[in-house]
């Protein structure tokens, strides 16, 4: 049913109080600082901050976590254009142009391209959230059982393909998932499995536990396994003011690159599982191919800081599209919005519009403040956190340790949240060792939750024969769909191996 203007209305003046905007704005800054501090990243904040959001209203709360994603987008250029340690994979691309050009005594002009196309791709992305998620919620309320669960399966199939460079590592890491997210009471019959008579175990595992533990936990072990690297500066002395002005001219110069990027990280957010990495790839590559002075990328050019920058940020809002209309999260750091939801009371999916209308447009006013925060606080305190950047490991690490504990001990109120937090640490630094997709195992950990209650109405509503999908014509699609993607993309990644082998063969015959 449609929304009425008294919802979207009421959603707006929910938003624009004090406290709302206090706590959208506190976010936005956690998520800059983080995001400049090198081998820190939004995911991490959102999972230690997710905890800390019991005591808040559901929108400060949501809204927070969201600016914390939103400001750590922005916050990552800062390492990969002045030190050249980029946090993240999607970041380095921006290094690709943003160090050479702060190496020419140009970093504030570097530092102000990738403010402004982040917030530009980013608003691009929001609008088309605001636009495009009503509808959808309405198709998806014609969904049944049947076709929700074969839509996340095609989800799955598409993440596995996505994450990783081998499908079966893939395939063991969202298994895995699965497999703990089973534990506790099942759902309908009541009787607990793999909880191995503890009884903390039944209400299953704690989403913040294992992910703090996995994402964070995991990473700071690997990070110390590595400690031997030190984030030191080779920037040369600032040119100037004037050679580090960005004038509107320069920003309109990047103004078509900046809309094919922001277009490109849209369509990717909205798909489940690729992120913002292959937007920014992408962006940069079309933007490489389009601009007139091609041969200059790699050489400081704004372009390819702009193209870098508006792909990789413009999928934090579209990334909300899958999350709200069906309930599904297109990366970890809706994974744990997911929960952090879920905390409050507030359910995503189909149903999400009609049941909360008020409080999604509630959201989306949040997230046009968050944007407008980005900017203000990017530009005032591209200096400071230039400086945050240099802080060393031995400082960052215990705080992060320190929080995390901390956000644990809140997630479940015992001492239960800390134990599973630290071996779910310890399983996420083997998984960075054997080189299997942590992210994967997170997005199937929240998956296997919710699909599995679709997935028992479907064997029901089938008598366990799935010859009688065929009534249902979206499952069928899907469900093709995703076996057929997994299978092409298991067999394309064979060949290229099987082509390596061969090359590297013939290379030591012929020497």
């Amino acid at each position: 049913m449609p929304v009425s203007m008294d919802i979207i209305l009421g959603g707006i003046g929910d938003a624009l109080n004090f406290y709302t905007i206090a706590f959208v704005v506190l976010g936005v800054l956690i998520g800059i600082l983080v995001g400049s501090i090198p081998g820190l990243n939004g995911p991490m904040a959102i999972a230690i901050a997710v905890p800390m959001t019991f005591y808040l209203q559901p929108l400060a709360a949501i809204g927070m976590l969201v600016g914390i994603m939103k400001g750590s987008t922005v916050g990552g250029a800062v390492p990969a254009i002045l030190l050249n340690t980029p946090g993240t994979p999607d970041s380095a691309i921006t290094a690709i142009d943003g160090y050479p050009l702060a190496k020419k005594g140009k970093p504030f002009k570097a530092l102000k391209m990738a403010l402004y196309s982040s917030v530009s791709g980013d608003t691009m992305s929001d609008l088309v959230l605001f636009t495009v998620s009503a509808p959808i919620a309405m198709v998806a309320l014609m969904l049944g059982p049947t076709d929700l669960a074969a839509i996340i399966f095609f989800s799955i199939c598409l993440i596995m393909c996505m994450i990783g460079d081998d499908p079966f590592k893939g395939m063991l890491a969202a298994g895995t998932g699965f497999l703990l997210a089973a534990v506790g009471l099942a759902p309908g019959e009541g009787t607990p499995r793999m909880t191995f008579d503890i009884l903390e175990l039944e209400d299953g595992l704690s989403l913040v536990s294992v992910g703090i533990g996995v994402l964070v936990l995991g990473e700071v072990l690997m990070a110390i396994r590595n400690s031997g690297n030190k984030v030191t500066s080779t920037l040369p002395p600032s040119a100037g003011k004037d050679a580090n002005r960005l004038g509107l001219k320069d920003y309109v110069s990047c103004g078509r690159t900046i809309l094919r990027s922001g277009a490109i990280g849209t369509a990717i957010g909205a798909t489940p599982g690729i992120g913002s990495t292959l937007a920014a790839v992408t962006g940069y590559t079309l933007a490489k191919r389009a601009s007139k002075n091609a041969d200059k990328f790699g050489t400081g050019e704004l372009e390819g800081i702009a193209a870098a920058e508006a792909a990789n940020s413009s999928v934090s809002g579209s990334n909300l599209i899958p999350l709200l209309t069906l309930g599904i999260p297109g990366n970890v750091a809706a994974a744990f919005l997911v929960g952090a939801l879920t905390i409050h009371g507030v359910t995503p999916g189909p149903t999400l519009f009609q049941d909360q209308g008020r409080l999604i447009y509630a959201l989306f006013t949040a997230m046009v403040i968050a944007n407008i925060s980005n900017l203000a606080i990017g530009r005032l305190g591209l200096q400071m956190f230039g400086l945050v950047a240099k802080v060393p490991q031995s400082i960052v690490y215990p705080v992060v340790l320190l929080l995390c504990m901390t956000g644990a001990w809140i997630s479940a109120n015992e001492m239960v949240g800390c134990v599973l937090m630290v071996v779910f640490g310890i399983i996420g630094f083997f998984m960075r060792l054997l080189k299997i997709p942590v992210i994967t195992f997170v997005i199937a950990f929240v998956l296997g939750k919710m699909w599995e209650l679709p997935l028992t109405q479907m064997m029901l509503l089938t008598d366990g024969e799935l010859v009688k999908m065929i009534q249902h014509p979206v499952a069928v699609v899907f469900s093709l769909s995703g076996l057929l993607l997994l299978s092409f993309v298991t067999w394309k990644r064979k060949s290229e191996k099987r082509l390596a082998k061969e090359s590297t063969t013939s290379d030591l015959k012929s020497t």
